[in-house]
């Protein structure tokens, strides 16, 4: 297949049609992800509020799965995907190594997402999204997770194929780019989270054919959360990777110094995987020891990481407003960046609440002792929606504001909308989370339809204030529900009514890279913004070793 270019007027780079053609299709089925799996949080959500208890029983655990496989793996998934065709291909201005693969793998991608949502739906497949055994499903359930990782695994493989050839056809000089190096790493923690995933769903739907006649429970779970935190590590890789991006797109910074940003990625890949851990911390098959090393010195090692790259954006950013002029305080440069800018105000805000609290609250409740009063609480739920929906789901629908002129060549439709549709989401998502997670302090259960346990022969006590923050919870959900359908509704018709972008530079707005006078550049805002972060950490982590000492009382 003969390679096809055009060149972008606004970025410069050569763009070949191939790569451009696949970002759009899959960056459409996470869209379709998306609402589907909102659709779905409303009947969740809805459900989980007492006052409303909306869900018969079995309705609530279908829709939880529904929800959970939507938004934390289809969603998330085709939308990295999409990121690896530009981070390959666009950003390194060279053909992409197997086109026809390419489709292949977004088929398989389509035709396992198909099965697996057909199944939940038909009832076939009341599981919840970790399908513990021996729980059991249809078996075209566990075909369709088989499906959808060897599609996943060929877009992953399709983009190393693609350095190989940007660095055989020498379309870049020294080393990749800092966001080609950040999907690179998110690339192969892909590598061994799908490959977990084979090892534990080839079996069981093996088993679910009566192939085979048992899956042990416990290695079903220790290998399963190989795949199911690592997928969440994925992630974690590629938000960073666009929070470089759009510091560069927004106002135009480069990081501080490459080299620790690129050491900061390698110890992603080094030691994250080791967080799965801390989801079997009361697992009672597994000794202290092996709890004690996976979640805590190695471990550590990846909050590293994110704690560095906390670091390096914000001063990235510090330094090119800086450069402009803006040197007056401490904060200058904060309050007179691009909040207007759906792009740079969704970054900000994700960089936020990722760090102060999906950060913190996951070291916290990743410390074998602390997790003993969070486990299986809405406490787990309250930091995976910090993580996942308020980090990276707002650091993708910042970076869609960029891809619909970009590469989709369409205005958005109303850039006012979109900024207001980012801070709707993230303000919600605050409310959300902070109603969740303070409910599960009072040890509100995070998996269990009915909180009371009403028709159950014991009722367990449950305080008054845990129903006023389960409807704080309620209301902060449906603002975030109300952000993310004004999200769909932006993308879905700027696609299809956006004006075109025509092809002369300067029709869409980037930043300029301010000049670089070789002068020392103070990040004094961003130092006191790390040390406030360090303050609440040390804060919350020893509040929460205080809340175990009330409980766990050692005379």
């Amino acid at each position: 297949m003969e390679a096809v270019f055009r060149t972008c007027a606004q970025t410069g780079l050569k763009i070949h049609n191939q790569a451009e053609r696949l970002i759009k299709v899959h960056a459409v089925a996470g869209v379709f992800a998306i609402l589907f799996g909102g659709i779905a949080a409303v009947l969740v959500l809805l459900t989980r509020w007492p006052a409303v208890h909306l869900l018969d029983p079995t309705s609530f655990y279908r829709a939880l799965t529904f929800h959970g496989i939507n938004m934390l793996i289809f969603w998330i998934i085709f939308f990295e995907i999409a990121v690896l065709y530009f981070a390959g291909p666009i950003v390194l201005s060279c053909r992409l190594a197997w086109p026809r693969l390419g489709w292949a793998g977004f088929g398989l991608m389509v035709a396992g997402s198909l099965l697996i949502n057909t199944a939940i739906l038909a009832g076939r497949a009341d599981v919840m999204m970790t399908s513990y055994a021996p729980l059991q499903a249809v078996s075209y359930f566990y075909l369709g997770w088989i499906l959808f990782a060897v599609g996943a695994l060929i877009g992953v493989c399709n983009f190393f194929a693609t350095l190989v050839v940007a660095r055989a056809e020498r379309t870049y000089e020294g080393s990749i780019p800092l966001v080609t190096f950040g999907a690179a790493t998110a690339a192969i923690i892909a590598v061994f989270t799908l490959a977990h995933g084979a090892i534990i769903y080839i079996p069981t739907w093996l088993w679910s054919l009566g192939i085979i006649s048992y899956i042990d429970p416990g290695i079903y779970r220790l290998v399963w959360w190989g795949l199911g935190h690592a997928s969440q590590q994925i992630n974690v890789a590629t938000m960073v990777t666009i929070w470089y991006l759009l510091a560069t797109l927004t106002v135009g910074a480069t990081p501080v110094n490459e080299k620790v940003c690129r050491s900061a990625f390698v110890l992603y890949i080094l030691f994250i995987n080791l967080a799965s851990a801390h989801h079997l911390l009361v697992d009672p098959q597994l000794s202290p020891a092996w709890k004690i090393w996976n979640t805590s010195y190695g471990m550590y090692l990846a909050v590293l990481a994110s704690m560095i790259h906390g670091m390096t954006v914000p001063a990235s950013i510090e330094v090119a407003q800086r450069r402009k002029g803006l040197t007056k305080g401490l904060f200058e440069w904060l309050a007179k960046a691009p909040w207007g800018n759906p792009g740079f105000a969704g970054m900000a805000l994700s960089l936020v609440l990722f760090g102060f609290i999906g950060g913190i609250t996951g070291v916290t409740f990743g410390a074998e002792q602390i997790n003993i009063i969070s486990h299986n609480t809405l406490r787990i739920t309250g930091h995976f929606h910090a993580t996942v929906v308020a980090g990276t789901t707002i650091a993708f629908m910042a970076l869609t504001y960029y891809v619909l002129p970009l590469i989709f060549r369409r205005y958005v439709i109303s850039q006012k909308l979109a900024t207001l549709q980012i801070y709707l989401f993230a303000i919600g998502m605050t409310i959300f989370i902070g109603g969740m997670t303070t409910a599960g302090s009072y040890a509100i259960p995070r998996r269990h339809w009915d909180v009371q346990f009403a028709t159950s022969q014991f009722q367990p006590p449950v305080e008054a204030a845990a129903f006023l923050f389960l409807g704080i919870m309620g209301v902060g959900g449906l603002f975030a529900l109300a952000g993310g359908a004004l999200y769909v509704v932006l993308t879905v018709g700027t696609v299809l009514f956006g004006r075109r972008v025509p092809d002369t530079p300067g029709a869409v707005p980037l930043a300029a890279l301010p000049q670089d006078k070789g002068q020392h550049v103070p990040i004094s805002g961003t130092l006191v913004l790390v040390f406030v972060f360090l303050a609440s950490f040390i804060i919350y982590y020893f509040l929460n070793w205080k809340w175990l000492a009330d409980i766990w009382l050692v005379k």
